[in-house]
């Protein structure tokens, strides 16, 4: 009898040693010490001096006239489909995509604003505070920390340029500083973006010298005649690596397609 209440009797011990309250175990400690940040700081807004909706926006003639362009594109009835050429139109007037620019693309497209809103806060490229002249985007996905000299000596380098860190814009108003994820040109790897153009295959001095090469192009335009500012803009290196290859080719030069091609017009002089 005993042995066949001993398993019973075994099931209720357990069970209630689970359900004691575990005063003498120790806290486990979370796998990870970082703060945790909201996501829904990332989509508010809050009134600034430089951002509210006190703040008046309007297109200018160009782009009333490329918005006009943009809507032919669109059937009357689905014209809020524009809405993220129209932001976009705003960002580069303005210099950000402020909440009145929002407000002024959700008026044209006769819109919800909240609707606008969400649009704006999703995508990234959309910047929702001021940013420098020069907005400068290191990639520090995995190709870019893997090629060539390595993303994280790129970040140093900005860091010691300019003065500043991630997320930071300098006193100066030229240049903000931020990280981002792939660009799309990898195989140039490390590279940065800044404003619309693309910088390859860079070491830290090449890097170096191109935001020395724009702080002179940017604070001398506000300094020195046009002929100065001509001249220094010179100074700024095309965008493109700055290796001296030509776009991705192989860094040995070409190594195929060096005839023409087989097709219908030219096949194998064997066949």
């Amino acid at each position: 009898m005993a042995s066949k209440l001993s398993p019973l009797l075994f099931r209720i011990a357990a069970r209630s040693a689970c359900r004691a309250p575990r005063r003498h175990i120790p806290q486990i400690r979370a796998f990870t010490a970082g703060s945790s940040r909201e996501s829904a700081a990332l989509a508010v807004h809050r009134n600034s001096p430089d951002n509210n909706p006190e703040i008046p926006f309007k297109f200018n003639a160009i782009n009333e006239t490329a918005i006009a362009e943009i809507l032919k594109r669109y059937p009357p009835q689905y014209k809020k489909a524009a809405v993220m050429p129209l932001l976009d139109l705003g960002q580069r007037q303005h210099g950000f995509t402020s909440i009145s620019v929002m407000n002024e693309v959700a008026r044209v497209l006769e819109m919800p604003p909240s609707r606008v809103y969400e649009v704006a806060s999703f995508y990234t490229m959309y910047n929702r505070s001021p940013v420098g002249k020069y907005h400068v985007q290191v990639c520090t996905t995995t190709p870019c920390q893997l090629g060539g000299c390595g993303s994280d000596k790129i970040v140093t380098a900005v860091k010691e340029q300019l003065g500043i860190k991630q997320g930071e814009t300098t006193a100066d108003g030229l240049f903000t500083f931020i990280e981002v994820e792939c660009l799309g040109a990898c195989v140039n790897a490390p590279m940065i973006q800044i404003n619309d153009d693309y910088y390859e295959d860079l070491t830290p001095e090449t890097t170096k010298q191109l935001l020395a090469a724009l702080k002179e192009a940017g604070a001398g335009a506000a300094t020195t005649g046009p002929s100065a500012a001509a001249a220094n803009a010179k100074k700024v290196p095309t965008p493109g690596p700055l290796s001296g290859r030509q776009t991705c080719e192989n860094s040995a030069g070409q190594t195929n397609l060096h005839d023409e091609p087989w097709g219908v017009e030219k096949t194998r002089a064997d066949l």
